[in-house]
């Protein structure tokens, strides 16, 4: 039962946690700019590629049909920039914190343990964790209260 050691656990866990929120956040807000940004961008040159082939499928098919392969190809733009989105590798550093908070909730539940079969122990059996810290004074205050008796009693006449 080692309360510095639980200190420290939770404290790596703490830090742990932290960094792996500001990691995530980053991550997100990165992957959100850049998504927003380039879906803008896409937008503009969807439009204008969009325009284009209509007027050169207008003339080879009626509009209708122009309009419906069109709106099929811009889905499946969209599926394939959403797929990639969506797989984003994970960084070193989301993988060290992650084993560092791992490794600081082991220590911590080691130590909650230690510290239950110890309180567990003092329960049900109270002398024993209370019996070794007072063995010692009450040896010393045996050893003293004899001397102060030996020393009291009067010494016999030497015979002789």
């Amino acid at each position: 039962m080692n309360s510095d050691a639980i200190v420290r656990s939770l404290r790596a866990l703490w830090r742990s946690d932290r960094i792996i929120a500001d990691i995530r956040l980053h991550q997100m807000l990165t992957g959100l700019g850049l998504r927003a940004f380039a879906a803008l961008i896409a937008v503009f040159g969807l439009l204008m590629l969009e325009l284009s082939a209509y007027f050169a499928l207008v003339q080879v098919w009626n509009a209708i049909l122009a309009a419906a392969v069109l709106g099929g190809i811009n889905f499946t733009i969209a599926a394939i920039f959403l797929v990639i989105a969506a797989r984003s590798p994970a960084s070193r550093e989301l993988d060290l914190a992650t084993e560092v908070h791992g490794s600081a909730v082991e220590a911590l539940q080691l130590e909650v343990r230690s510290m239950q079969s110890h309180l567990a122990g003092a329960i049900h059996h109270p002398l024993n964790s209370t019996l070794p810290a007072l063995i010692v004074p009450l040896i010393m205050l045996v050893i003293r209260s004899l001397k102060s008796k030996a020393a009291d009693k009067p010494m016999p006449p030497a015979k002789g």
